[in-house]
C-alpha cells in the first residue's frame, strides 16, 4: 500500500506546496442524500464548519431518496453536464472509482491525506478500498455495518423467541410468529430487498466465496450461488406483502411497534431509533448479526471527494479536512448511527450499540457490501435491481442467477 505511493512523494510535496492559503469566504455546496432522520448528523458537521469558516455560505443540497437512489440520478446528470457539486456523498469503493474516477472526473486527494497525517489514521484495508495506483479518491467519514438484524427485546420475550442465529432457526420460528399476527421479517422498498439478499448471500456462501463472487472467481450460476436464491425465496415467504410502499424507516417502525419481529437493515437504523425515536440501545431495541453471519462485518463507508472543476475548491478542501479529522468524525457518527472510519476515535460519546460495532470492526472478518457500493461498480449495482425484479416476478432461482451472470459479463464485474 505505502510502497506504491512512494514514487509520488516529490510530486505530492510540490502539489501541496503549490496550494494557496485556503479561502474562508464564498460558498460551499454539499450534495448528499442525508435527509429527514439522517439529517441531524450532517447538520452538526455543517454547524462546526460554519464556526470554523463563518464567512462561507454553506448550501446543504440534500436530495431525498432511500440509499441515495434519487440523489445518484441527479448527480449523474450534473456530472455529465459539467456542473458538479462542490463535494458529494458517495459510498467508498467501486461506487466512486468504477464510475467517476475512471471517467477522470475526480481529483486525487493523496496530497491532503499526507498533509493531514491520515495515512496511518485509517485502516489499511479502507485506504486500499478508496484508492487506485493513481491516487486516493475520497475521504471516508464513517463506517456502517450492513448485516444487522434488529428487534425489540421485550417483544421477543413476550413471544418466547430468541434472535435466530441461522436462517434455519428463523424459518422454524416464523410460522408461529405469523400465527400470532406478527410479521416475522419486515421489508421496505425495493433496495431494502436487495439489502436483505446480500446478507443471505453472505450466510450461504461464507466470506470467502462471497468475495469470490465479486472478483469473478465464483460464477453466479455456480450451484453455491444458485442456493442463495433458493434460500432467499423461502425467507421472502415470511415477509410483508406491502413492502414496496414502505421506506426503511417505516419498516423499522413496525419492529418498534411490535407489528414485526425482525428487520435486516444497516446500522443507520440504530441512529434512527436512538436519535429520532429516542430508544435506549440494548433496552428499547436490540441487535444481532444477520442470521448465519456471526463473526463477519459487512461494511460500507460514506465518503466525500473533490470533483474536477469544483467551483469552490478551497472551501471543499476545508470541508474534507473537517470530515477526515478526529473531531469531525466524532461529531458526526454518534448522531448518524455509525462508527468513525479513523482508528483513534474517542468512543466516549458513542452509545452501547456503536461501541459494540466498533469492537466488531476491529475483531471480525471484514467483507464489503454490494448494495452500498463497496465491492461492485455502480453499473452492476443498478442492473442488479433488474435481476431482483426478474426473481420477484418468476421466483426462479436459476433464472435470477443466469441474469446476474449475464450482467456481470456485460459490465466487466471484477475488472
Amino acid at each position: 500500500m505505502v510502497k506504491r505511493w512512494l514514487p509520488w512523494t516529490l510530486a505530492v510535496v510540490l502539489l501541496g506546496a503549490a496550494i494557496p492559503a485556503l479561502a474562508q469566504t464564498g460558498r460551499l455546496e454539499i450534495f448528499s442524500w442525508w435527509a429527514g432522520d439522517e439529517g441531524p448528523a450532517l447538520e452538526a458537521l455543517i454547524r462546526r464548519y460554519n464556526q470554523l469558516y463563518p464567512q462561507v455560505t454553506v448550501e446543504n443540497a440534500t436530495v431525498t431518496g432511500g440509499a441515495g437512489v434519487v440523489a445518484k440520478a441527479v448527480l449523474k446528470t450534473r456530472m455529465l453536464g459539467g456542473e458538479p457539486p462542490d463535494s458529494f456523498q458517495v459510498h467508498a469503493g467501486q461506487e466512486l472509482i468504477g464510475t467517476w474516477v475512471v471517467a477522470n472526473r475526480m481529483e486525487d486527494l493523496t496530497f491532503l491525506f499526507r498533509q493531514e497525517g491520515w495515512m496511518d489514521k485509517f485502516p489499511p484495508a479502507l485506504l486500499e478500498q478508496i484508492s487506485t495506483p493513481q491516487g486516493i479518491w475520497s475521504v471516508p467519514v464513517n463506517i456502517h455495518r450492513s448485516n444487522v438484524m434488529w428487534y425489540r427485546p421485550e417483544k421477543l420475550r413476550e413471544w418466547g423467541v430468541q434472535p435466530p442465529r441461522t436462517w434455519d432457526d428463523f424459518l422454524r420460528i416464523a410460522p408461529d410468529l405469523a400465527r400470532r399476527g406478527v410479521t416475522p421479517l419486515v421489508l421496505g422498498e425495493s433496495w431494502t430487498v436487495q439489502h436483505l439478499w446480500e446478507s443471505v448471500a453472505l450466510a450461504v456462501l461464507g466470506p470467502d466465496d462471497y468475495l469470490r463472487l465479486w472478483n469473478r472467481k465464483l460464477s453466479f450460476t455456480d450451484a453455491k450461488a444458485v442456493a442463495v436464491w433458493q434460500l432467499f425465496d423461502r425467507i421472502l415467504a415470511h415477509t410483508n406483502r406491502d413492502a414496496a410502499g414502505l421506506s426503511w424507516q417505516h419498516a423499522v417502525d413496525r419492529v418498534v411497534q411490535g407489528e414485526a419481529a425482525f428487520n435486516v437493515m444497516g446500522d443507520w437504523a440504530a441512529g434512527y431509533m436512538a436519535t429520532t425515536l429516542r430508544l435506549v440501545p440494548g433496552q428499547g431495541f436490540g441487535w444481532a448479526a444477520a442470521p448465519g453471519t456471526s463473526g463477519v462485518f459487512m461494511w460500507l463507508s460514506d465518503s466525500f471527494g473533490l470533483p474536477q472543476g469544483a467551483r469552490n475548491r478551497p472551501n471543499v478542501i476545508n470541508w474534507l479536512r473537517l470530515l477526515g479529522s478526529r473531531e469531525g468524525q466524532d461529531i458526526f457518527n454518534p448522531l448518524k448511527g455509525s462508527i468513525a472510519a479513523r482508528l483513534d476515535s474517542d468512543l466516549g460519546p458513542y452509545n452501547a450499540y456503536l461501541r459494540s460495532a466498533a469492537n466488531d470492526w476491529r475483531t471480525n472478518r471484514i467483507v464489503g457490501s454490494l448494495v452500498h457500493g463497496t465491492v461492485a461498480k455502480e453499473a452492476f449495482m443498478s442492473e442488479f435491481a433488474t435481476v431482483m425484479g426478474i426473481f420477484l416476478t418468476s421466483r426462479n432461482p436459476r433464472a435470477a442467477a443466469s441474469a446476474a451472470q449475464a450482467i456481470a459479463d456485460q459490465v466487466g464485474l471484477g475488472r
